[in-house]
């Protein structure tokens, strides 16, 4: 029963708010902690935070001046494109203009190669019936002559 009554005198009286020693150690051990968890985990945890943001923020910015120039670079090569394709366009009404004027070059100059052929082949029919003739009328003029010496003669 020496026990009871000791155990009973130890237990000290009050309640939830007794204030001894344990309020003021409780009261440093919350601003520590606050203190080493802002140190440790808030401070790093929040530059991480912001350095990301300023990563996101500064991508972001980058990739809006990349698609100005994409898009700038493809309008340049749309206008690039469209002036290749109109100077092949002009290219090709200037070569069926050239192959054109060749053709008609082409065939005048045969026409005329033609027409010359048959000039020079008219010339030499021609000069070959007078040659006929100028043999036929030596051959009629020395039967006409075979002729009338043998009509004498006879």
């Amino acid at each position: 029963m020496t026990w009871l009554l000791l155990a009973e005198a130890g237990v000290p009286e009050g309640g939830l708010f007794d204030l001894d020693a344990t309020l003021p150690l409780m009261a440093v051990q919350v601003v520590l902690l606050t203190f080493l968890l802002n140190v440790l985990f808030f401070r790093p945890v929040g530059k991480v935070v912001e350095d990301r943001e300023g990563y996101i923020s500064t991508s972001r910015a980058d990739a809006k001046q990349k698609l100005a120039q994409v898009e700038r670079l493809e309008a340049d090569l749309a206008e690039q494109l469209k002036g290749a394709r109109q100077a092949a366009q002009a290219v090709i009404v200037e070569a069926e203009q050239e192959v054109d004027r060749l053709y008609r070059e082409a065939l005048a100059q045969a026409e005329a190669e033609a027409n010359s052929t048959k000039e020079e082949s008219r010339r030499a029919i021609e000069a070959e019936r007078e040659s006929a003739r100028t043999q036929l009328k030596g051959q009629v003029d020395q039967l006409s002559t075979t002729i009338i010496n043998r009509l004498l003669t006879a």
